[in-house]
């Protein structure tokens, strides 16, 4: 066992202030060594998680380019100097418009302006009716490219592509991920030929069938530096944050309480790796006194189950299981009182702690 140099200086005045008191001096040296242990994993707020979402939206975004035209998109299309050519036109349901003019239906959809704008210069010629004309095609309406964002996000909406768009910007304009969040994107694709065939990373649907999905794990997404699981989204995509499971640990028998988000919302967590989550054991734990209290779904009330986590960490029991939404309430001496009187102060407490998630 090392002690770093700060470690030692805080011991030295401990034993200077404490020498009549050799078991306290002892306890404090070993609450010191043993902290580092807990410190390892770091754990991040929402707040700070959709802070982290922002920044990288916005360096993300991509140099504004030409969509697609879509089924129901309003165009204005304007020939310079021949005003009666100038209007507003929607796309069909079968992605075509009609043009003053000119005979039968001009296919619009899966062009970009910059396309539509060519095409009809040459329509113009080839019937006789400019010379040389100058077009321009705005997308004055643009409702043919959306994106659901749906699940545990702050704002579930449906967000129009216009430009080459990212799943960091469509997640920052959903106001980030909301406290329950897990700790997936899914997003789930309909076959499209802009997209390609490689949607990686996560797992993709064999190219025959008519959707692929594409799992990216949040902490990749934005701790791993690597721009491939910042994906380009397309209309038509649903993007689904599902809600994670959480877990509370509080009492004064532990180093942080609070709330921890598990990795999906049936997944299942033990008491040791909820007590190392919240940073271990503070130094006056009883913690063969700790708890879980339980939603019982029968009676409506929480039941109070009996935990003994120093013989669960001799490996004199077995570990427990925890459940979402359990608390683990373990108690210092003074706490003892507190439980004595019953789980509901713990269960108070428990509800208003801070929510994490894991961090790298």
């Amino acid at each position: 066992m090392g002690f770093s140099i700060d470690m030692i200086r805080i011991v030295r005045t401990i034993s200077d202030s404490v020498r009549a008191r050799p078991v306290f001096l002892l306890s404090a040296v070993l609450v010191l060594a043993a902290q580092p242990s807990y410190g390892q994993q770091k754990q991040v707020t929402q707040q700070e998680t959709n802070e982290k979402i922002r920044e990288l939206g916005a360096l993300s975004r991509a140099q504004p380019k030409d969509t697609p035209i879509g089924s129901g998109d309003l165009l204005h299309i304007e020939v310079f100097d021949v005003p009666e050519l100038s209007r507003d036109v929607r796309v069909s349901d079968v992605g075509d418009i009609t043009y003053p003019l000119i005979p039968g239906k001009i296919q619009a959809a899966g062009l970009t302006a910059f396309q539509l704008e060519a095409k009809l210069v040459q329509l113009l010629i080839e019937n006789g009716l400019v010379s040389h004309p100058q077009v321009s095609v705005f997308i004055k309406e643009q409702v043919s490219q959306p994106v659901s964002i749906v699940g545990a996000v702050i704002k579930p909406m449906v967000y129009q592509v216009i430009r080459p768009t990212t799943l960091l910007e469509v997640l920052t304009e959903a106001g980030g991920i909301s406290e329950n969040a897990g700790n997936v994107i899914i997003v789930t694709r309909q076959t499209h030929p802009a997209a390609g065939k490689t949607v990686e990373p996560g797992e993709v649907g064999e190219p025959g069938q008519e959707s692929q999905t594409i799992t990216i794990r949040l902490q990749d997404l934005l701790e791993s530096g690597n721009p491939v699981y910042n994906i380009q989204v397309f209309g038509g995509d649903v993007i689904s944050v599902p809600v994670g499971g959480i877990v509370y640990v509080t009492g004064a028998g532990i180093t942080q309480p609070g709330g921890y988000i598990l990795q999906n919302h049936g997944e299942q967590i033990t008491v040791l790796k909820a007590v190392a989550l919240a940073h271990g054991l503070s130094g006056y734990a009883k913690a063969d006194n700790a708890v879980i209290m339980r939603n019982n779904p029968i009676t409506g009330q929480k039941d109070v189950i009996p935990v003994h986590i120093k013989q669960i960490e001799n490996q004199k029991t077995d570990d427990v299981k925890m459940n979402s939404n359990d608390i683990l309430y373990i108690p210092d001496s003074v706490g003892l009182k507190v439980l004595a009187r019953g789980a509901e102060a713990a269960v108070a407490v428990g509800t208003g702690l801070a929510i994490y998630r894991g961090g790298p």
